[in-house]
This record gives C-alpha cells, structure tokens and sequence, in this order.
C-alpha cells in the first residue's frame, strides 16, 4: 500500500476531552461563518487527504503551489488550499484562535490558529491554476467570490460538516478507514477512479482494463459541491450501488465517497485528484479525457500531459486512457488503440442523453447499462431526490 504523501498521515479530528475543550472554548471565540466549500475542506484537512497539510495554507506555500506545482518544502501540489476571510480580514490578527462555522446551520466546525494573513492576485491565481480567468468558468467564479485576502493556519476539527441525508454513512470512509479496509482485503496494489458522474460502459471499460493488473478498485465519487447542472450526489451513488451490485466483482471493487468540492481544474486538478488518492492509499490513478475539465478549458488529454511531466514526483503509477466506445465491428467496448480503422462507434453528447433521460428514453444499451438509465430517468423526469 502507499504511503501517504509526505509520509505521515495528518489527523487533526478532535475526540474525547479535547473535542468538549474546544466546544467550550468556541462561544469565546472570533465567529467566521465559511462557504460549504470550505467546509469540505476542514474536513480533508483533519481527515488526512490534504496530507501532510494541518490547515489552510500559508502565502509560501500558496505561492509555491501557484508558480511551481509544489508546496514551499517542494512536495508536489496542484491547486492551493485557501480559506478567504472576506470582509472579516480586517478584525482578525496573527496569533487569534477562531471558530469556523458552517454556513447554513451555524455548526462549529473547527478552531483555527490564524498563523498569518496575506493577499494574492487572483488573476495570477485564475491563469496559472485554472489556465483562464473567465468568471463563466466554475472553479475561477469560486475564486473570485471569495476575495482576496487569505488566512492560513492550522485547525482542529470538532464536528464534521453536514453530510447528504441520502447517502449511507458507510460510505463516508476516511484515508485511515479505506487502508484499513484495503489491508483487510489483503490488497496492495489498487487503483483510483474519480468522477462526478454516473459511470457509463466507457468509465467501466477503463475502471476493469485497470482491474487486471491490480488487487483492487476504489470507485471514488466527489460528492461535496459541483455545478448546478451536475446529477445531484445521491441520483449518483444509486447509479454507483446498481451498477456495482450487477456488473463487477465486489471483491475487487471498493465504493466510498470523497467530500470535496469540484474545482474544475483540469490538468492542475489531475495533480490534487491523484495526490488526494494516495493518502487514502491507492498506488494507480485512472486519468481519461479531460480530466477533472469543464466546458473547452482544456484539451482532451492535457491532464494526461502532465501528469506525464509531474507523475514522478506523484509516487502513484499514472494510468492513461484515451476516449472508449462502443465499436459495432468488434460488439464490445474499445479506443482508437483497439478497434478497426473507421469503426463505428456508438457515442451520445451529454446534450443527447440529457435530452433522452428527460424523456423517459433510455439511451442505447451499448452507451449505458439500463439500470443505471432507469435512475436517471426516474431523476430526470421527476427531478425529485432519490434516496439510497
């Protein structure tokens, strides 16, 4: 199994005396009320799938993320780790413990030492991390809402923010938890997929190429926040459950849920994406087409060109995939590299399916398995929440 990056894997969750310390201690506190977002990003920090950061990140290390893809001591990083203190800046001051709140139900997340407090450019930030600055873009609109001063710090969680009421609890499996039950199945070598879709035959083709040469797969949702039009978390893991339950072997296949936020990154994403499943103990990461893209940001195999550049410094065996289909000649699932020359492929836009799904049509059986269709369509038409 591989060690977490930067070799220890950080635990900053408060438990026993020390949580009823801090929750006592928090009425006296500075009150910062933060966006969800952040809030999932306490608790990757606490969790240990920010390894080996303890809190929100200083300027060094901001800086060094930004301009070179490293943290300040020169581990690899991708997309720096900030918490915005908006229009509380100004009353903060070095050295201040704070209580951080979730935004809707005032729930005390976790206390945080504000080491310091620094501004950055955001446009540098957008350009470099996101390759763009346009505000239509999710990840720079996320950005820029915030602001631009920062504080960073470390930070102990005390309660853990308020989860989806119709995802089961089993799911929510932190890095300590997933090795533990990676090392119960005697696995060594396994492998990462990230999504925040339904997974069609194309995403199984791939999650089951990299099954042959591992002891197992983590099927690793994000389910903290997406874009408005994104399928809703819950719709997606009863996708997960039916196609799992049917269409592999639940001995090799694992399915927890990550809590993060999409920041739609791309290539930069790749890196966060890949690093994060290393702290939860994967030695393989699947990295497709356009991965972690939105919109015509990136080109389609950009995140696989650098993570060609940068893989090393991963410590995670990088798995490329180019586009798969459907392929009428061969009847079964196959890329460029394995079907014909001038194959017929079976492919759907995601316009195309939306359109189908919201009527009640099921997409060819070739693009998607009809279980996982018939939840979609029951989502689509009735856009009601699906409990799991």
């Amino acid at each position: 199994m591989n060690q977490p990056h930067g070799g220890v894997l950080v635990n900053r969750i408060a438990g026993g005396d020390r949580k009823s310390e801090l929750e006592a201690l928090a009425p006296s506190l500075f009150q910062l009320t933060i966006e969800d977002r952040y809030g999932a990003d306490v608790e990757m920090i606490a969790n240990g799938a920010f390894s080996p950061l303890t809190g929100f990140m200083n300027r060094a290390d901001a800086e060094a993320t930004i301009n070179a893809m490293s943290l300040a001591n020169g581990l690899l990083w991708g997309i720096p780790i900030l918490l915005p203190a908006g229009d509380a800046f100004d009353q903060l001051r070095e050295g201040q413990q704070i209580a951080l709140l979730e935004k809707d139900t005032g729930l005390l997340l976790a206390v945080m030492t504000v080491e310091e407090k620094f501004t950055l450019d955001l446009n540098q930030l957008a350009v470099k991390c996101f390759k763009t600055n346009d505000a239509k873009h999710p990840g720079v609109a996320a950005i820029f809402n915030g602001g631009n001063r920062f504080i960073g710090g470390p930070l102990e969680l005390v309660n853990r923010p308020t989860r989806h009421e119709e995802i089961d609890a089993k799911y929510y499996m932190d890095p300590a938890e997933t090795r533990a039950e990676f090392a119960r199945r005697g696995w060594k070598t396994i492998v990462a997929f990230q999504t925040r879709n339904p997974i069609h035959r194309a995403h199984e083709y791939l999650i089951k190429c990299a099954q042959e040469i591992v002891d197992g797969a983590l099927i690793h949702p994000i389910v903290g926040e997406t874009k408005p039009d994104d399928i809703p978390a819950p719709v997606r893991m009863r996708c997960y459950e039916v196609l799992v339950s049917n269409y592999f072997n639940p001995d090799n296949t694992l399915i927890s849920v990550l809590p993060t936020a999409m920041r739609y990154a791309g290539p930069r994403e790749a890196i966060n994406h890949t690093l994060i499943r290393k702290n939860y103990g994967c030695t393989h990461m699947i990295i497709g087409r356009d991965h972690a893209g939105v919109g015509t940001y990136y080109g389609t195999y950009e995140a696989q060109q650098l993570m060609d550049e940068v893989g090393d410094r991963a410590g995670m065996t990088i798995l490329k995939f180019e586009n798969t289909f459907y392929c009428r000649e061969t009847q079964g699932m196959a890329s460029s590299k394995t079907a014909p020359r001038n194959a017929t492929q079976v492919s759907l836009s995601g316009t195309m399916v939306r359109e189908m799904l919201a009527k009640g049509q099921r997409p060819p059986a070739e693009f998607t398995r009809a279980e996982v269709a018939d939840i979609l369509i029951e989502w689509a038409t009735s856009k009601q929440p699906i409990t799991t």
